[in-house]
Parts: C-alpha cells; sequence; structure tokens
C-alpha cells in the first residue's frame, strides 16, 4: 500500500481513517460507558433525514445533515430525560422516519440518481479536504472539552445522582454531548457509512473498557485500537478491491471475536492497564 500514498486522495482517505479513529475513541468511550448506543444508532440512522434534505433543496451535504441530525439528536436527548421507559421505543420511531424522510426526499429530487452505497457504507477515498479539516478541528476540539469537563463527565458517566449532588449540571452536559457526539456521527459517516458506525463507535471502547483503570486511558486505547483497524481495512480494501468502510468494520469485527476468544483462554489477559 506504500506505493500507493502518492495519490492525493489515498493520503486524504488515510488522514480521514485516522481522525475517525481519534473521534470515535473518545466519544464512543463516552457512548459505553453512559449506555447510549442504542441513541447513537438513532442518531446515525436519522441522519439520512439530512442527507435527504441536502439533496433535494440542494444545500451542501454537512449544512443539511448537520442541522437535521443535531435536531434528531436534541429530540432523543429529551425523550431519553423525560420518558425513560419507553425511550428505546421512542428513539426506534425518530429513526425509522428519519429514514423514510430522507428516502423520500431522494425519491422527489428530480434529475438525482443517489449512490445509496456512499452513504451507507461509507466513501472514505472520496473525503474531501474540506471535510478533513473539519475533522481535523474536532479531533482537536473534543479532548480539550473532556479535559475542561473531565471530572464531571466522569461523574455523571458511573454515578448521576452524585453528579447531581456535587452540583454538575447533568442534563445541560447530557444534551452537550449528545449534541457533540451527532456532529461526529455526521462527520465520521463519510468514512465507513451510516450503518457501519456504530460498530467504529463501540467495538473499540468495547475492548479496552475491561482493561483500562481510567476513563482517559480508555478513550486512549480505543482511539489507538480505532486507528489499527482503519489502517488495516483501508489495506485490506486497497489489496482486495473491496468497500472501504465495510473492510474497516470486518476488520475490527474480526479483531473484537478474536480478542474475546483470547480473552476466555488466556487468563493473564484480564488484568487492567
Amino acid at each position: 500500500m506504500i506505493e500507493a500514498l502518492q495519490f492525493e486522495f489515498v493520503r486524504n482517505a488515510l488522514l480521514a481513517g485516522l481522525l475517525a479513529s481519534i473521534l470515535c475513541g473518545i466519544m464512543g468511550t463516552l457512548v459505553v460507558v453512559n449506555r447510549i448506543v442504542f441513541l447513537s444508532g438513532g442518531i446515525a440512522h436519522a441522519s439520512y433525514g439530512g442527507i435527504g434534505l441536502a439533496l433535494y433543496f440542494g444545500f451542501p451535504y454537512l449544512v443539511g445533515t448537520l442541522g437535521f441530525s443535531l435536531a434528531a439528536a436534541m429530540l432523543m436527548a429529551w425523550v431519553s430525560v423525560s420518558a425513560k421507559y419507553r425511550t428505546d421505543t421512542i428513539i426506534g420511531v425518530i429513526w425509522a422516519l428519519g429514514m423514510a424522510f430522507g428516502v423520500i426526499l431522494v425519491d422527489l429530487t428530480p434529475g438525482y440518481h443517489v449512490d445509496l452505497m456512499s452513504y451507507l457504507f461509507g466513501s472514505i477515498l472520496t473525503v474531501p479536504s474540506t471535510d478533513i479539516w473539519l475533522m481535523l478541528a474536532m479531533a482537536l476540539l473534543i479532548p480539550v472539552l473532556v479535559l475542561i469537563y473531565y471530572q464531571d463527565l466522569l461523574a455523571i458517566s458511573y454515578d448521576e445522582e452524585f453528579a447531581r449532588i456535587r452540583g454538575v449540571p447533568v442534563h445541560a452536559l447530557y444534551f452537550g454531548l449528545v449534541g457533540v457526539l451527532a456532529i461526529c456521527i455526521v462527520l465520521i459517516i463519510q468514512v465507513v457509512g451510516l450503518i457501519l458506525v456504530i460498530a467504529l463507535l463501540t467495538i473499540p471502547p468495547y475492548m479496552v473498557e475491561k482493561y483500562a483503570k481510567s476513563l482517559g486511558r480508555m478513550m486512549v486505547g480505543s482511539s489507538i485500537l480505532g486507528v489499527l483497524f482503519s489502517i488495516s481495512g483501508l489495506w485490506l480494501s486497497y489489496a482486495f478491491n473491496l468497500t472501504s468502510g465495510a473492510a474497516i468494520i470486518l476488520v475490527a469485527g474480526v479483531f473484537f471475536f478474536i480478542w474475546l476468544l483470547v480473552e476466555r483462554m488466556v487468563p493473564w489477559t484480564r488484568a487492567r492497564l
């Protein structure tokens, strides 16, 4: 794959994969420990409504998708706070409606035949430089925000009642977390697609969670695993002419099951880092 680095689109794809891995490592850790994987899936799938909106009205992809995804994310966050016993049902409805809305708008877009594969499974080789700059900005901003709010995030992730007693603005922080998550998901969709983004968000943190002694170490370990999966998946897609997003997730899935097998067979691997 080294000879392929002479092409700009390959270098862009590699950089996009690395940045997506960092974003997924940090945000995926918060998703896993806060148990909002289903909500993340709802945001990812509902974002297709924003894709349809952008295509139908001729908006730039990020404008339409970010706006719609943020609105859907805030609605899901409100539901999860105010109707906890029906959260999964209502999020599932929003998830389905968002996708249906997007599909209908795509159908109604005159003279446009969208390549659904590029949105469902990603198109990392066509990620534009502007989006890479946005991903870089988020990859720099999010660690800063995590450092600033680290203790509060730690509190709401493991003991919400204790966080309230400490005076942590739990709801405000939760809505902020979900909003940043929505932005990251929209950016990562271009790398692995809206169907596979949840795998990249959850597989590395799940693998690291049992071994990390702190939330910060879990984020670092998840990011490193994500980078490994992205580079390996890109090499696999280049070598065998496969869809890059699917190849990345395939590598992650294979590593995941090997990890589970080794963990069961070799007791010392359960030691925390």
